[in-house]
């Protein structure tokens, strides 16, 4: 069976339902292992890959830049044609923790962006980005775990004029096609439209990637309505709440593998360990009546979770990782899986019960 796709642009290839995103490749998976996944997923019908300049994670001076490598590296050993692949990136966001890269970054000005589209592009070793996306907000917003809006805690932010002003330099000079959003609210996506259309920009805002899984939903709290009118897909990340759905972590009395990554890099991943704490209750609830539900309709829990996120009409493609090919080889079953009426009863039945513990 053929690998599903969605038109996501005109001028790009039919792209698939599944982008194997990059995030451990470089840190949990070696260059071997990493240029085996690129390779089975490529053989497997995806030529959607999402990478970002601060990758992979857990962040580290050290490492910096090695999906981006890794990706390029791979792309050049296998003779892909450029235009049979998509390939997204991402710009990173204002942090003072990683000083390694720009200083922090400290903003998302013009400087800092046309420096990260061109150093994005050296690693790839590409002439263009097909989808280049802003990490997250230049501006204060809830995220990784925060739910609430704190008006109190907005900072002196870059204009989102001069961020779409220098991204329409990087679309005028062909160094990226498109541009997309990343962990970005309703009034963000929206402000941003809204102005793309008052600079005339060449090339339309495609996309936003946030995310979305059975114990995050709350995509459909108002960014879905904005999504669905302004023709918007949904990059869906984190469709197995990063390895938690899949029931590693809760299918015994011990915390899982200890080379699963919430194992692995426990004390040194805050931003996930921050949305996904496994010591919540609710969370543990939730997942155990999920893993229920597969185990009455013979659905594995990982497949359950990433055929879930599939459904969904807005959903253009879930962003999945993997650092062993017989997780990928899992995932792309999912691709298969119908989900019915009543399976989708008992999934929104639990959802009701224990509503987004990992927002």
């Amino acid at each position: 069976m053929a690998m599903p796709t969605f038109h996501l642009a005109p001028d790009l290839p039919p792209v698939s339902r599944l982008c194997l995103g990059t995030m451990t490749m470089g840190e949990q998976s070696g260059p071997p292992e990493s240029l085996r996944l690129l390779d089975a997923a490529f053989d497997a019908g995806v030529n959607f890959f999402d990478s970002a300049e601060m990758y992979p994670v857990p962040q580290r001076a050290e490492t910096h830049g090695r999906s981006e490598e890794l990706v390029g590296r791979w792309l050049r050993a296998r003779r892909v044609p450029r235009d049979s692949v998509v390939l997204a990136t991402k710009v990173a966001g204002p942090s003072g923790q990683m000083t390694w890269i720009r200083g922090g970054p400290v903003a998302l000005d013009s400087r800092n962006i046309t420096e990260a589209i061109d150093t994005s592009l050296r690693r790839l070793g590409v002439d263009y980005i097909d989808l280049y996306q802003i990490h997250w907000p230049d501006r204060y917003v809830p995220m990784f775990g925060e739910t609430d809006y704190d008006p109190s805690r907005q900072y002196a932010s870059i204009p989102m004029e001069e961020q779409l002003e220098a991204l329409g330099k990087g679309v005028e000079a062909g160094k990226i096609r498109y541009i997309g959003l990343s962990n970005e609210t309703a009034y963000g996506l929206m402000k941003f439209l809204q102005l793309s259309r008052d600079f005339q920009l060449r090339s339309k805002i495609l996309t936003v990637q946030n995310s979305y899984n059975l114990l995050c939903r709350n995509f459909d709290a108002g960014l879905a309505e904005c999504c669905h009118h302004e023709r918007i897909s949904l990059l869906a990340y984190s469709p197995m709440a990063m390895g938690i759905l899949s029931g590693k972590y809760h299918s015994s009395d011990d915390s899982g593998p200890p080379d699963a990554r919430m194992n692995l890099f426990k004390g040194r991943y805050s931003e996930g360990e921050s949305r996904y704490n496994l010591q919540n209750p609710k969370l543990e609830s939730a997942v155990k009546e999920y893993r229920r539900i597969g185990v009455k309709y013979g659905i594995l829990p990982s497949i359950l979770a990433v055929a879930f996120v599939l459904r969904h009409p807005l959903v253009g493609s879930a962003v999945f990782g993997a650092t062993k090919l017989w997780q990928l080889k899992e995932v792309l079953q999912a691709t298969r899986v119908h989900l019915c009426e009543e399976i989708l009863a008992e999934i929104n039945d639990v959802h009701a019960r224990f509503p987004d513990p990992c927002p």
